[in-house]
């Protein structure tokens, strides 16, 4: 046999033997796809006085220059997936108003807000709910100016990316403190490349949440900065539905072979902020947008199992909410699965509830307590990723 020979065979071979542990993580995938599944059928689900809106925040489409998604996909995506609301925060541009170009109203199932995504002078970035013309302006405002002129339009401005946040005590309204895009380019792209080949077709939004961990740097941040102030804390989607390939094509989106990793209908399964509303109120954008800025909110990553109904609560205040110290404070959080919850005050774990729908703590000290509650039973790394994180309750 010529070496040319050789050396092909010997190199399939090698390539060959390499995908043996990616077929067997590709089982150990589809092993938990039927657990999870199994698990949705025992799910117990305790009445409240609120309903739970399940939705996404911070996402694009192309006429902020950064995605190629359409509105059609947009939407839907968001029906497909019975997502209640989509918060839209397209890039600015100098040249034209991209929030008022983009979805606003009920389309479908599904309200869609208009905001902005805008970075300062600072360099420090930020979504602003809702947007208008001349939130570009940011690009050459000072934080802190640009925060004050938000403001005083009764706007509501979140930081996004913290961990590149420079002006870290300034008075914004919220934490994204989880991405799903900055998660994504933490991966190690041929490892992913390699599961994606045999797991992505069958599990795609389980293959993602594999490489997910514990956003523990932006934790700590809004921990440290909820010991003096209330913010709200929120999952960013950052959908773009740019990440693929596709052989040939022309201008016009016609596309020979195009594949497509992040589809707003995959990322849309994989992760979802979760606003609580009193049953009396409609689900409008101005609900919506009071909702966040009290942070009667929680952040579920519904592909490990759909977090609906869960609940945070002293009393009848929720999270978000503030409560005043008399003797003691009883907390008690509720999730539809058995579950390990913890229990954290001014970022300081305090109490640990395993294997149990529910928690039930007296708070004898005022502070910030917030939960998170984790799905052993779906081994490492879940047992290490928080399946629900919710907003504080302040007890003063």
């Amino acid at each position: 046999m010529k070496f040319w020979k050789k050396a092909v065979l010997i190199l399939f071979c090698v390539v060959a033997l390499a995908q043996i542990p990616f077929i067997y993580r590709r089982y150990k995938i589809g092993n938990l796809s039927d657990k999870i599944a199994a698990m949705q059928t025992t799910r117990t689900v305790k009445p409240t006085a609120f309903n739970d809106y399940k939705g996404i925040i911070h996402a694009h489409t192309s006429i902020g220059g950064h995605s190629t998604g359409t509105f059609d996909e947009l939407i839907s995506a968001s029906n497909e997936n019975e997502l209640d609301f989509v918060v839209m925060t397209e890039h600015t541009s100098n040249l034209y108003d991209t929030s008022s170009m983009t979805l606003r109203g009920v389309h479908g199932k599904t309200l869609f807000v208009s905001g902005n995504e805008v970075s300062t002078i600072d360099g420090d970035r930020f979504l602003v709910l809702t947007g208008d013309a001349e939130i570009y302006k940011g690009n050459t405002t000072k934080t802190a100016d640009f925060i004050e002129q938000i403001h005083a339009e009764n706007k509501l401005i979140f930081a996004s990316y913290p961990e590149k946040l420079q002006s870290k005590t300034a008075n914004f309204d919220g934490v994204e403190i989880f991405s799903l895009n900055t998660n994504a380019k933490k991966m190690s792209v041929p490892i992913f490349l390699f599961d994606a080949l045999w797991a992505y077709s069958s599990y795609p939004e389980l293959l993602i949440s594999k490489y997910f961990k514990r956003p523990d740097e932006n934790l700590a941040f809004f921990d440290e900065q909820t010991k003096s102030r209330k913010l709200t804390l929120f999952g960013g989607s950052d959908a773009h539905s740019n990440i693929g390939f596709h052989l040939f094509g022309d201008e016009a989106n016609n596309k020979f072979l195009s594949i497509k990793l992040d589809d707003y209908a995959t990322i849309f399964r994989v992760m979802r902020t979760h606003l609580l509303m009193a049953k009396d109120k409609p689900l409008t954008q101005e609900n919506l947008i009071t909702a966040l800025k009290n942070g009667n909110c929680y952040v579920g990553f519904d592909a490990m199992s759909d977090t609906t109904s869960f609940s945070f609560s002293a009393g009848e205040k929720i999270q978000g909410d503030e409560i005043l110290l008399n003797g003691n404070v009883n907390l008690k959080a509720n999730a539809p699965q058995s579950a390990r919850f913890i229990l954290y005050r001014n970022g300081e774990k305090i109490h640990e509830q395993p294997n149990s729908n529910e928690m039930s703590f007296d708070a004898k000290e005022r502070g910030t307590y917030r939960v998170e509650v984790y799905l052993d039973s779906l081994e490492s790394p879940f047992n290490t990723m928080p399946w629900i994180i919710s907003n504080p309750i302040y007890v003063q």
